[in-house]
């Protein structure tokens, strides 16, 4: 079918313009266009994480700032999943996730995509892999060895939890807040924990993960089981995935 040059223009602004704005675009003729993104192509898809080595940090990837991924349609698809794969996460996909749950987004100051009181960075974000225990450096965009063992099933009561590819655990280092009162300090841990969360959660709606924060934690053993010092707090745990076959639609 012939186009002419008007209408595939006004088609061309169209396009554009949802590109700009998240919505569905389509060509002259009425047929839809797809998004451009660079998710199945970029660096480290199907890369798995190299073997744990207590010597050796993992370097992370740069994270896609210019993946095509709109804001409101991640909020739409928010929500907590308690179901499962067992399939591990690429190394793309870990880049992506640990950035935007609390990676540095202003390098000259060091600062994050999650904020913290006073700008204190108390909060560490732990991974808990099958292949080991490690701790997400923001500076170096990282991930620093801590243990070969798998902790997973340590990090929540539900059987999901040792399934899952990823448990993530929230400590807030306590001394980094020092000096203010504890119900101040308790407050803050637990607002720095939400805020890295729900980085979490949209990254996952995003990329079409599976997430569900929880709170319900046997948190002395896992303390232990993470080799936590006495002013290291857990304040809470998230697991990430892949969808599992009997993942609900709904979830809070």
């Amino acid at each position: 079918m012939r186009t002419c040059p008007i209408t595939a223009a006004l088609a061309a602004a169209l396009a554009l313009a949802c590109a700009r704005t998240g919505g569905k675009a389509v060509t002259a003729d009425g047929e839809p266009i797809a998004p451009k993104t660079t998710q199945e192509t970029a660096p480290g898809v199907g890369a798995p994480l190299p073997p744990f080595d207590p010597a050796k940090p993992v370097a992370l990837l740069p994270p896609r700032l210019g993946w095509d991924a709109p804001l409101m349609h991640a909020l739409e698809a928010r929500r907590s999943t308690r179901s499962f794969a067992s399939d591990p996460l690429d190394l793309r996909t870990l880049s992506d996730l640990l950035w935007a749950a609390t990676g540095v987004n202003r390098a000259a100051a060091g600062q994050r995509t999650a904020p913290t009181a006073r700008d204190r960075r108390d909060l560490d974000v732990y991974a808990a892999t099958a292949g080991g225990l490690y701790r997400y450096a923001p500076e170096s965009h990282a991930l620093l060895p801590i243990s070969s063992e798998d902790v997973r099933a340590a990090t929540g009561v539900q059987e999901f939890a040792a399934i899952a590819p990823l448990g993530l655990v929230y400590v807030s280092d306590l001394a980094k807040i020092a000096g203010d009162a504890r119900e101040d300090r308790l407050l803050f841990a637990g607002a720095h924990a939400g805020f890295v969360s729900q980085n979490v959660y949209l990254y996952c709606a995003a990329a079409g993960l599976a997430t569900v924060v929880r709170a319900y934690v046997d948190k002395p053993s896992l303390a232990a089981a993470m080799g936590l010092g006495p002013d290291q707090m857990i304040v809470l745990a998230q697991t990430v995935g892949h969808p599992g076959p009997a993942a609900p639609e709904g979830g809070h």
